[in-house]
């Protein structure tokens, strides 16, 4: 990718339309969500509430993000599961209200990239790397630039000590241990 070290609303690398700036993440149109196995389906959740923002820098690899979601906002379409997953058996949301991601590097993979950082999630923290898919740049109807991101991971819940599970019978588990993670972000510039 050709870069060009300019900033204000000149872009800043080869992607039409890019600006440098900090952009905010937008909740009402926007997704943090996840799946994991249980029995023999999968359940999906998300969370309702989060805030966030997208740090673009001139060269678009020194780039950043943070992200910070409220445990307790868990929405699994099931009032009874989702009390459970706040519970101490899973996100503990009374002690350890929320779960953080802040970026350590963002590396091109072809035409997506790979953004590398730490995920906290009951005070462990450990790597994570999100595979991106970038959307695009256009103007809402406000008149700001937004941006648009895909994002994806698989992570082991039990790696940040979540690690309730029921025993079933032939040695099998009700919860798989796998948990697939996916954003579907847009962000406005800020001003």
């Amino acid at each position: 990718m050709s870069e060009t070290t300019t900033t204000g609303t000149t872009p800043t690398s080869s992607i039409p339309g890019l600006v440098a700036g900090t952009y905010a993440i937008d909740p009402a149109h926007s997704e943090i969500g996840f799946t994991v196995r249980h029995l023999m389906t999968k359940v999906r959740g998300t969370f309702k509430e989060y805030a966030g923002e997208i740090v673009v820098k001139d060269s678009l690899e020194e780039s950043a993000a943070n992200v910070s979601v409220e445990l307790a906002s868990v929405d699994t379409r099931s009032e009874q599961r989702d009390g459970h997953l706040r519970s101490g058996d899973f996100f503990d949301a009374e002690n350890s209200p929320k779960m953080t991601f802040v970026s350590t590097a963002l590396t091109p993979n072809g035409d997506d990239y790979t953004l590398a950082g730490e995920l906290t999630i009951k005070d462990v923290t450990k790597p994570i790397e999100l595979a991106v898919e970038f959307l695009g740049v256009d103007q809402n109807a406000y008149g700001q630039t937004i941006i648009g991101f895909e994002a994806s991971a698989q992570l082991s819940r039990k790696e940040w000590g979540i690690d309730f599970n029921v025993p079933l019978e032939g040695g099998k588990l009700l919860i798989g241990d796998k948990v697939d993670i996916h954003l579907d972000v847009q962000a406005a510039l800020q001003a």
